[in-house]
């Protein structure tokens, strides 16, 4: 901490100076102060004599020291800790009988000295240098997904060819104290919900929904999130500072030209959602638009969840600096989203692997090998519009 070059008694002195009425521009500028250095000493000093201040200074002294001394037994407890914890990684690595792993070469595993009547049971040598070697290649790719867990870590080990149980990763996730801490939310209504209906095919059903968040020089920007609600593909996230139904209409030209129309799209009631831009295009392409109900989000529970991930995974890890820099994160997230990430609902697969086994193969199990994607929860039924195709233009 900067030291102050004016003693006690100089800032006494100076606050007897105002006390007799000289004014404090006049004080500031006669002693080089700047007027709210000269207001915090009143606040603190106002009203005392040069032996208290004294008194008040070596307080403080004394305080700033007792918090070094805890600071500093907090870091020999947190070290104390650690240390205990690689014991405990080492009981459980000799087989827990406290002897170190390289001395149960020559002890047999039941822990007794002397007793090698069972030189059958000795620990592996290699066991202990494999699971360290386990646990740094845990940590390394926890560092890299930072929100991800030991189950979608599991999954990206058994794409790199590493046979390993998913307890045994949850047991090392637990041990590095690489938990995931969930973010708070809302509160959840409590009771039984219809399930969304899953479509069985691609394209059969679109979301749409946006996303806020903010640049680092306070600016903020809006993004427009697409996700196909069968192969839970993001189809697009286009960010800007304001999106207008026009806007999200040509974006979803866009789309369209690389992808194929939809039968259904699913939106709020937004009012870029529900202007004459959106409601002309509907019209002119054959779209079914259906908005959901007021005050019922859930209703787009695909998009929501997509949203979730999107702010827990991305947003609230990034500070974007620009808008264009805000665009090339987002386009490498979405790239990384459809291609990489292993997705829960889709047996672990990413999006883009159960897309392609969906238009590789028929039936309703055709992008669930082994069994281990989700069924359905419904048969589909096509909602079409709940939009009136007769519009009232503007003007």
């Amino acid at each position: 901490m900067k030291r102050s070059r004016f003693t006690e008694e100089q800032i006494i002195g100076i606050l007897r100076e105002q006390e007799a009425g000289v004014p404090v521009a006049d004080l500031c500028r006669k002693h080089g102060l700047s007027s709210p250095t000269f207001y915090k000493w009143k606040a603190k000093y106002g009203g005392l004599d040069v032996s208290e201040a004294r008194r008040l200074k070596a307080l403080e002294d004394e305080n700033a020291k007792l918090q070094r001394m805890l600071a500093e037994a907090m870091l020999d407890n947190v070290a104390l800790k650690d240390l205990l914890g690689k014991n405990g990684d080492a009981r459980r690595a000799s087989g827990g009988c406290g002897v170190p792993a390289d001395d149960l070469r020559d002890e047999p595993a039941t822990g007794v000295p002397g007793d090698r009547h069972r030189p059958d049971q000795r620990a592996l040598p290699g066991h202990a240098a494999g699971r360290r070697g386990l646990a740094r290649t845990v940590k390394t790719l926890a560092q890299e997904r930072r929100r991800f867990g030991y189950r979608r870590l599991h999954v990206l080990l058994k794409r790199e060819g590493q046979v390993v149980n998913k307890k045994r990763i949850q047991r090392i996730y637990r041990e590095e104290r690489l938990t995931v801490r969930r973010r708070g939310g809302r509160k959840r209504a409590i009771g039984t919900r219809r399930p969304l209906e899953l479509p069985l095919a691609p394209n059969q059903r679109w979301s749409l929904d946006f996303v806020s968040d903010q640049m680092t020089d306070g600016r903020r920007f809006r993004i427009l999130t697409v996700i196909d609600n069968c192969t839970r593909e993001c189809l697009a996230l286009v960010a800007d500072t304001s999106l207008s139904g026009g806007r999200v209409a040509r974006e979803l030209d866009a789309i369209i030209a690389q992808r194929g129309r939809p039968d259904t799209i699913v939106s709020d009631n937004g009012t870029e959602y529900t202007s004459n831009a959106i409601l002309g295009w509907a019209d002119d392409t054959g779209v079914g638009w259906h908005y959901i109900a007021p005050g019922k989000p859930q209703q787009n529970g695909y998009n929501e969840s997509f949203n979730g991930r999107l702010r827990d995974e991305l947003l609230n890890e990034t500070l974007f600096r620009s808008l264009p820099h805000a665009r090339a994160v987002l386009d490498n997230w979405r790239r990384d989203y459809n291609e990489q990430r292993p997705h829960s609902q889709l047996g672990w697969m990413t999006p883009r692997d159960y897309a392609r086994a969906l238009s590789g193969e028929s039936g309703d199990r055709a992008a669930q090998p082994g069994g281990s994607a989700r069924t359905p929860l419904a048969t589909h039924h096509h909602q079409g519009s709940n939009q009136p195709r007769s519009l009232v233009m503007a003007g």
